[in-house]
């Protein structure tokens, strides 16, 4: 399957699409604590352009969810041979911003089943309330991706991909990931840098605040997140 057919750019469809699935996501229960986010990412040699708008990215998911009880966000990646990696789940945005600024890109292939893995095992010891993924190419065996991603839609664990680049086969394998765990998923291309930004804040405000959360921050940043306030309407 080539590339030649795929849209030269992210469109409105595809972010509308997007947070739809957010909005239909079920709510977390108020009263429980912080939200619980794993922010996981593709640290191989390809995405080595795009590292460092990840690391600015998420203080912003800090800031978002300080009034609404908090988001303790926990950092994953994958590089080089075999190595994977998962700091201490945290509150404070500048200690995962050092984290996140010592990382450097590696070349290796991907191992995205290991952030599953990850993010299963971490929910069996206290509910996670989303995990977040972004990358740009898979090199695994979508079936086995897909028995995993299962697993987490049954324990109530999204998973939100991003997508950098046009890859059709990481595409393929995205998609049926965030289907089969009751996620969204959305391609960005090398231009959508602000919207993967409003997206991300997103994801984290529904994670510590829920839909009444989500549609409060559509009504105060309008752009891209405007579009969650008519989805999520009429929700329980």
């Amino acid at each position: 399957m080539g590339n030649e057919k795929l849209p030269a750019k992210t469109s409105i469809e595809d972010i509308r699409a997007f947070l739809e699935k957010v909005a239909a996501t079920p709510v977390r229960q108020s009263g429980s604590g912080p939200g619980r986010l794993i922010f996981a990412l593709d640290a191989t040699a390809s995405r080595e352009p795009t590292w460092d708008h990840a690391c600015h990215i998420q203080g912003e998911m800090f800031s978002e969810t300080a009034l609404l009880g908090g988001l303790e966000i926990q950092l994953a990646y994958y590089r080089g041979f075999g190595e994977f990696r998962a700091t201490a789940w945290t509150r404070d945005s500048e200690s995962l911003l050092r984290q996140m600024t010592s990382v450097f890109c590696l070349a290796g292939e991907t191992q995205f089943r290991k952030v599953l893995k990850h993010a299963l095992n971490e929910t069996k010891k206290q509910p996670v309330d989303a995990l977040v993924f972004v990358g740009d190419c898979v090199e695994e065996d979508v079936d086995a991706l897909g028995a995993v991603a299962g697993e987490l839609g049954i324990l109530g664990v999204p998973v939100f991909i991003f997508q950098e680049g046009f890859d059709s086969i990481a595409e393929f394998a995205f998609k049926q990931v965030a289907k089969l765990s009751n996620g969204a998923y959305c391609r960005l291309d090398e231009f959508s840098a602000q919207t993967l930004q409003e997206l991300l804040r997103a994801v984290a405000v529904f994670a510590a605040g829920g839909r009444r959360a989500l549609e409060n921050l559509a009504k105060k940043e309008g752009g891209s997140i405007r579009q969650i306030a008519h989805q999520v309407k009429g929700r329980s």
